[in-house]
C-alpha cells in the first residue's frame, strides 16, 4: 500500500506531505483545486516521462516520494533481477532538475525509467477515465476468467510444461535447421573425405617422402662424395689413417724425452681411433644409397596427389590435411547423430503436445464454465452503477497452444442492449470504461494480488443511485484493497476511511495547493457542500450526516 506520498515543488505545490489509510481514502476539493496535480505527480514515481514545465520555482528541483508497503513474495523476483536491496517499506524517489534533467531512485538506488515502471506496475494500478489499456489487453481480460476459474495450480503446471515444450520446439528448428545446411554440404564434403580417406596418409607422411625424394635425387652426387671421402681416408696411395698412424708412431718415440709428448700422441690416437669410425660410418652411408628408379617413380606420383591436396585446402603440411579429413569425418557423422537428436527430440514433442493438449482442454473447460456466472454479475453491477442497458460478454476462441492454454478471450460490450457485440476497445466510451472496470475488479479483487487502486473520478457522468451504488462497490472493494478515489460524487465521499481535502491558498502571492484529513465533522461539512453548495442548509448537512454514518 502507498502510506506517504511527498511532493516538492510541482506545479502548484510548493510542499505536501499525505499519509494514506489502508483502504478507502477519498480526496475531494473543488475544480481546479489540484486534486488532479496530485495524481500527476504521483504518474512521475510510476515512471511517466517528466516535463520540467511542471516547476513550481524554477531555481529548485522537483521531487516526488512515494513509500509504499509491500508484500515481500509480489516483489521480491523484481529486486532479485535487478539487483536491488529488498526493504520494507520500499521509498521511490523521482527527482527532475530546473534544467530539466530527471534521476529515478528505488531505495535510494539510482534506476533507469523502464525498471522504475515495472516495479510501480507491481505497487499501483492508476484508473484514470481514459486510461483503458489494461482492460483492453487479452492478457488483462483472460487473467480475469483464470482468476474467478481458481486453477492457478494447474495453470502454473501448464506453463511449465509449455516452456520445456518451446524450449523442444527451439531445439528441433535449430537442428532441422542444421541438419538442412549440413545436408547441403554432405555430398560435397564425402567428396572431400573420399578423397583424403584413398591417400590414406600418416602422420608426418608428406615430409618424410620430400626427404626421401631429395636422397634419391641426390643420390649418385651423394655416393661419388661417399667414394671419394673413403677412398682418401683408407684407399689412396697414402691414405689419411695410415699417415696418422705414422705420425702417432713417431710421436710415440719421443716420449721418453719430453715429458709433455705422451699427451699429445694420446690425442692423436684418439684422432685415428675417430677417423676410423667416420671411414666406417661413410662406408655404411655409401653402401645404404642407391638410385631407385622405380621407387622415385613411386614418390613422385604420391607427391602430386598429396600436393594437390595441400593447394585445393590450402594448407602447408600433413597434420593439416590430417586434420581437415577428421573434421571432415565428424561433420559426416554429425548430420547421423543430428537425425537420431531429431527423431528423439520429435517423440518428446509429441509426448509433450498430447499433456499439453489434455491440460489447455481441462483450462478451456473451467473457463467456459466461468463465463455465463461472470457475464451475469458484472451485467448486474453495470445495472447498479448507472448502466442498465449495458452488457459484457466472453468469447472463448480455440486456438493454438500457447502459454497459457489454447483460448484467446476476448470481452464483448454492447451498451444499449442491441445485442449489437463488439471489442471493449472499440465500442465502449471512457466513462463506460471506467466503471467496467471497476465492476471487473471488485469480481476478482478476492481471488488477485492487486496493488494500490487509484481512480480519477471514475464516478463522472453518474449521480443519485448510481453514484451510491459506485460507492457501495468501491468500498467492498477497498475491504482487501488500498484504494483512492478522487470524486465529485458526495455519495461515494460518504463511503470513505480517510477523506482529504485539496484546496488552493495564496502566499506571498503565489497560489498554492494544500491538502489536509477532514475530520468526522469536517467531512460532514464537506459532503453537505458538495449537496447542497457553499452554504449547506441543515437538511443537506442531516443528508451528510447520513451518508457519513451509514
Amino acid at each position: 500500500m502507498l502510506y506517504r506520498l511527498v511532493i516538492q515543488n510541482y506545479a502548484i505545490i510548493d510542499e505536501l506531505e499525505v499519509d494514506f489509510a489502508r483502504n478507502l481514502n477519498v480526496i475531494t476539493g473543488e475544480t481546479g483545486a489540484g486534486k488532479s496535480i496530485l495524481l500527476g505527480a504521483l504518474s512521475l514515481i510510476l515512471g511517466e516521462r517528466a516535463d520540467p514545465a511542471v516547476l513550481f520555482d524554477k531555481t529548485r528541483k522537483c521531487v516526488i516520494e512515494g513509500a509504499f508497503r509491500v508484500k515481500t513474495a509480489q516483489v521480491q523476483p523484481f529486486f532479485e533481477a535487478n539487483e536491488l536491496d529488498l526493504d520494507d517499506p520500499v521509498i521511490i524517489r523521482r527527482e527532475i532538475s530546473a534544467a530539466g534533467k530527471s534521476r529515478a531512485f528505488i531505495n535510494d538506488t539510482p534506476v533507469n525509467l523502464s525498471q522504475l515502471q515495472e516495479l510501480s506496475s507491481l505497487l499501483v494500478d492508476l484508473h484514470q477515465q481514459f486510461d483503458t489499456l489494461e482492460l483492453e489487453k487479452s492478457n488483462f481480460q483472460r487473467e480475469v476468467v483464470d482468476a474467478l476459474a481458481g486453477h492457478t495450480e494447474l495453470l502454473q503446471a501448464y506453463g511449465k510444461r509449455f516452456s520445456q515444450y518451446a524450449r523442444l520446439q527451439r531445439e528441433m528448428r535449430e537442428m532441422t535447421a542444421l541438419r538442412d545446411n549440413a545436408n547441403k554440404e554432405a555430398d560435397y564434403n564425402r567428396f572431400l573425405l573420399d578423397e583424403l580417406l584413398d591417400i590414406n596418409l600418416q602422420d608426418n607422411e608428406i615430409e618424410q617422402l620430400e626427404a626421401e625424394q631429395q636422397l634419391l635425387s641426390h643420390a649418385e652426387e651423394i655416393k661419388g662424395t661417399l667414394n671419394r671421402i673413403y677412398f682418401q681416408l683408407k684407399e689412396d696411395e697414402q691414405p689419411l689413417l695410415q699417415q696418422l698412424r705414422q705420425l702417432q708412431q713417431s710421436l710415440q718415440g719421443l716420449s721418453a724425452f719430453h715429458k709433455d709428448v705422451p699427451p699429445i700422441a694420446e690425442r692423436m690416437q684418439s684422432s685415428y681411433l675417430e677417423l676410423q669410425d667416420l671411414a666406417a660410418e661413410v662406408e655404411r652411408l655409401n653402401d645404404g644409397v642407391q638410385f631407385d628408379g622405380e621407387r622415385m617413380e613411386q614418390l613422385n606420383e604420391r607427391l602430386a596427389v598429396a600436393y594437390k591436396l595441400l593447394k585445393k585446402h590450402g594448407v602447408q603440411d600433413t597434420a593439416a590435411l590430417l586434420a581437415i579429413r577428421d573434421q571432415l569425418q565428424e561433420k559426416l557423422d554429425g548430420v547421423l547423430n543430428l537425425d537420431d537428436r531429431i527423431r528423439e527430440t520429435e517423440k518428446q514433442l509429441a509426448e509433450s503436445q498430447e499433456v499439453l493438449e489434455k491440460d489447455a482442454q481441462k483450462l478451456s473447460e473451467q473457463r467456459k464454465a466461468q463465463t455465463a456466472p461472470f457475464e451475469a454479475k458484472v451485467n448486474d453491477l453495470l445495472a447498479q452503477v448507472g448502466m442498465p442497458n449495458a452488457r459484457i460478454r466472453v468469447d472463448i476462441a480455440e486456438g493454438a497452444l500457447q502459454a497459457f492454454g489454447k483460448d484467446t478471450i476476448e470481452f464483448q460490450f454492447d451498451a444499449n442492449r442491441s445485442n449489437q457485440f463488439g471489442p471493449i476497445r472499440k465500442v465502449a466510451s471512457g466513462g463506460e470504461l471506467s466503471r467496467l472496470m471497476l465492476c471487473i475488479k471488485s469480481l476478482v479483487a478476492r481471488s488477485v494480488s492487486l496493488p494500490t487502486l487509484i481512480f480519477d473520478e471514475i464516478d463522472t457522468g453518474i449521480s443519485g443511485e448510481a453514484a451510491k451504488q459506485v460507492g457501495i462497490i468501491m468500498k467492498e472493494l477497498a475491504r482487501g484493497h488500498q484504494v483512492i478515489c478522487i470524486t465529485h460524487q458526495p455519495q461515494l465521499a460518504g463511503k470513505a476511511d480517510a477523506h482529504y481535502f485539496v484546496y488552493k491558498q495564496l502566499v506571498d502571492d503565489k497560489v498554492k495547493t494544500g491538502v489536509r484529513l477532514l475530520s468526522q465533522e469536517e467531512r460532514i461539512t464537506a459532503i453537505a457542500k458538495m449537496l447542497g453548495g457553499e452554504k449547506p442548509t441543515q437538511a443537506a448537512l442531516e443528508n451528510a450526516r447520513e451518508m457519513v454514518t451509514q
